[in-house]
């Protein structure tokens, strides 16, 4: 798999090159090369992403209203649909990774005349996402950036839309961490009200992001949300809504399972096998499970999940929940349910060797559990 950090590669730098000096001949396309491409194979993606727009202040015009008509002039035509993939460099002008660097210019570069930056902003994200572009006007301009983000809501462009909710999360990947609003979510909320029941599933996807980032800080906004809007929602806004509910279904919230009509404990038994006993980092475990209802009548609407409490380095545990299986189990019915976990390394997590238990969680409350030894060997 090509890294992630050859998304702007030499070839993408001396691209920008061509069609900034085709936008306008005065751009310094020498300076900007030799400062964009000096040490670039041994960054990583985002501090390329810098380094070339480091290169981006050596050749465009000081005046920034100049320099916004020359980024803008070298763009390609907007994107159609939603489709980021399809949105890349070509003959016809800039698009795709090549624009992230030209977004960070106007963060740096906007703060004196915001219209202008948002402006601009508006065009580039129609190419590429402007998201992480868009959170310092968030911070130190909510008065002019707010506004301009409702009305947002109602562009053409789903590329648009999309910004005005992802733009916005708290907590974005690879984003400036937005404090104020991990502090007091409401004035992203008239936003994602007009973005819920949007037209494409590409900006639905992301209100339902923003509204789990809620979840992590406000739990209790994400359980008025659902009270408000989860009754009688059309299937587009209850899958939103399912998505936005995924880390607190994880965590067994009360007033979220309820919400969603699975707040009620499992009425039977529960049974939690695991193999092999023995098991090397790399390899797999198979969960098996058995549920058996012991109602006599009523069908129950179950969330089974489970948590593995990895071992940490000082021998302490720390849980962490994987989405397991729905389902729904009729009056006396037994039901068996299986599962291959996976033990192969991955950057977000460090295993240690040791006893490692897992809980099988149905509703969110703890029904069994069994244990497994982990050999990093």
């Amino acid at each position: 798999m090509e890294p992630f950090k050859n998304f702007i590669s030499p070839a993408l730098v001396r691209s920008m090159g061509e069609h900034l000096v085709r936008a306008s001949r005065a751009f310094d396309r020498r300076a900007f090369e030799q400062r964009a491409l000096h040490g670039l194979e041994a960054l990583e993606l985002k501090a390329r992403a810098h380094q070339v727009c480091d290169a981006l202040e050596l050749g465009l015009p000081q005046d920034f209203a100049k320099a916004c008509k020359l980024l803008v002039d070298s763009l390609a035509p907007p994107g159609e649909g939603d489709d980021l993939s399809v949105l890349r460099t070509g003959q016809a002008g800039l698009a795709g990774w090549a624009v992230w660097p030209m977004s960070e210019y106007v963060a740096r570069h906007g703060m004196d005349d915001v219209p202008l930056a948002l402006k601009t902003l508006h065009e580039m994200t129609q190419r590429f996402s402007a998201e992480w572009a868009i959170r310092p006007f968030i911070l130190r301009h909510p008065d002019v950036t707010y506004p301009t983000l409702l009305r947002w809501t109602r562009d053409p462009s789903a590329h648009v839309r999309r910004l005005v909710s992802e733009g916005s999360r708290p907590r974005l990947p690879w984003g400036m961490v937005l404090k104020p609003l991990i502090a007091d979510p409401s004035p992203t909320l008239p936003l994602l009200r007009a973005l819920q029941d949007d037209p494409s599933e590409y900006v639905r996807r992301s209100v339902a992001n923003h509204l789990n980032d809620i979840a992590k800080d406000h739990p209790e906004r994400v359980v008025q949300w659902l009270a408000q809007y989860l009754p009688d929602a059309p299937p587009e806004r209850k899958a939103l809504l399912r998505h936005a509910s995924r880390t607190l279904i994880k965590q067994g919230h009360q007033g979220v399972l309820h919400a969603w009509g699975i707040g009620t404990p499992l009425r039977g038994k529960a049974s939690l096998t695991l193999a092999p006993a023995h098991a090397r980092l790399g390899g797999a475990l198979q969960l098996e499970v058995m549920l058996r209802s012991t109602q006599r009548r009523g069908t129950q609407a179950l969330v089974i999940d489970y948590a593995v409490h990895h071992v940490k380095a000082n021998g302490s545990t720390s849980p962490k929940v994987f989405k397991g299986w729905r389902c729904e189990l009729a009056p006396g019915e037994t039901r068996q349910l299986s599962k291959r976990h996976s033990l192969k390394q991955v950057t977000t997590r460090r295993y240690h060797a040791g006893e490692h238990r897992i809980e099988l969680l149905v509703n969110g409350k703890p029904v069994a559990e069994a244990a497994f030894d982990l050999a990093l060997r």
